[in-house]
């Protein structure tokens, strides 16, 4: 007889009560918590490095980067961890959470392209709030960037490009988001230059 695995549903209260005193962080969809993944070093990198150049770009301004720690409410039984967002005029939900961020950026992996590209991608553009979703390969250099104001037709971005991301009057050199990454496409790059 074959094991049948119960999934046990909770309530949005008690997944937010539970993930504050939680180690490992958790999305929540349809009262099912999934538990985050570890990132690899090139993920690492990458968004450390957008998280960097967006706190020095966004200084000064009314809006924030964060990282992967701040959750956001996309649906009222769905909240997700993207990897940097940015929050523009304080708009918090409470010191964990915000349902109003104007970017968002996504890291790729082989585990987590589909869900990104696809359930994520369809979550976050709900999001009344959401000016511009950013898609970042980390096994080879492309990064898409999808913008409210061009009805989320994706542009695709290569080493050497700029992204100029309006919402917040900054731009990112591809070059700086890839900065130390270690993969085909930037080892060619570089030994180009």
């Amino acid at each position: 007889m074959a094991l049948v695995q119960s999934i046990h549903y909770l309530s949005v209260e008690a997944y937010l009560a539970g993930e504050r005193d939680s180690e490992i962080r958790h999305e929540y969809v349809d009262g099912v918590i999934q538990a985050m993944a570890g990132a690899s070093v090139n993920h690492n990198k990458i968004t450390a490095n957008v998280l960097t150049q967006l706190m020095v770009q966004l200084k000064n301004k009314d809006c924030r980067p964060y990282s992967s720690d701040l959750l956001v409410k996309t649906a009222a039984n769905r909240y997700r961890y993207p990897d940097v967002l940015v929050v523009c005029h304080e708009q918090f939900l409470d010191d964990y959470s915000t349902n109003a961020p104007i970017i968002i950026f996504e890291v790729l992996s082989k585990a987590t392209r589909q869900t990104d590209r696809k359930q994520k991608l369809f979550e976050y553009l709900q999001l009344p709030s959401l000016l511009e979703y950013v898609l970042i390969e980390q096994d080879w250099v492309e990064i898409e960037v999808l913008q409210r104001s061009q009805n989320w037709r994706p542009d695709y971005y290569y080493w050497g490009d700029t992204i100029s991301l309006a919402s917040v009057g900054a731009s990112l050199s591809v070059a700086d988001i890839y900065e130390q990454v270690v993969n085909a496409d930037v080892l060619a790059a570089k030994h180009q230059e």
